[in-house]
């Protein structure tokens, strides 16, 4: 399975040369803007599944407990924390950045709504698994407008750049170490929480794969 080996983000040619790039062209905005709602709707099929919360969402439940703060807090804290290890990796934020928080919320607001709701339980993990490969598609499209990521996608390509480890090995240990952190304070896990756990990484790797392979990679 070589997509699993992808170890950086490809240069294509709708890639941005730098993420602070406040006039990218108009397939740069699409394919930024394509790849967060696939994202958001893959955010949303996870959130209607109702198989169990994301990883971060356990760490920042734990946090919440321990701290006693709200979920809404207590995600803004582990999200501040995450940003602040930008620093040392020297990561650029852009208005991919910001995007990401905007896109995805929309998304999952006008989404939600219509996705199907069901009290099987395969049918749940089904649409929780539907929901990762979203996700990662979609992470790997829009990661590759190269105008800033999210939090952690930004993390992910960080560590994956400084340690020269494959992508889906950098994800998939940052899902496990906050799954593992948030389930030791206090959090809530589930099937689902297990399932992005150990997945999210492998799809972000075929979505770069899927972009490499289908568009010219540029130098």
């Amino acid at each position: 399975m070589k997509f699993l080996t992808i170890k950086v983000v490809p240069v294509v040619a709708w890639s941005s040369a730098h993420p602070l790039n406040f006039q990218p062209r108009g397939l740069t905005l699409f394919f930024l803007c394509f790849g967060l709602s696939l994202f958001g709707l893959g955010e949303a099929l996870l959130i209607a599944a109702g198989a169990g919360v994301s990883p971060w969402t356990v760490l920042a439940q734990g946090l919440g407990q321990q701290l006693g703060l709200s979920i809404g807090w207590s995600t803004f804290l582990v999200s501040a924390c995450v940003l602040l290890l930008w620093i040392p990796l020297k990561q650029v934020p852009g208005i991919g950045t910001l995007a990401n928080a905007v896109i995805i919320s929309l998304v999952i607001e006008q989404a939600l709504p219509y996705l199907p709701a069901t009290d099987n339980y395969l049918l749940k993990v089904l649409e929780g698994l539907i929901g990762i490969l979203l996700v990662g598609i979609g992470s790997g499209i829009y990661l590759t407008a190269h105008l800033g990521a999210g939090p952690r996608d930004g993390l992910m390509t960080g560590l994956a750049r400084l340690s020269d480890y494959p992508i889906a090995w950098v994800r998939t240990t940052l899902e496990i170490s906050a799954v593992s952190m948030g389930w030791l304070l206090g959090g809530s896990v589930g099937l689902g929480t297990l399932l992005f756990a150990f997945g999210i990484g492998p799809a972000v790797s075929l979505g770069l794969f899927l972009v490499r392979h289908l568009f010219r990679e540029t130098e």
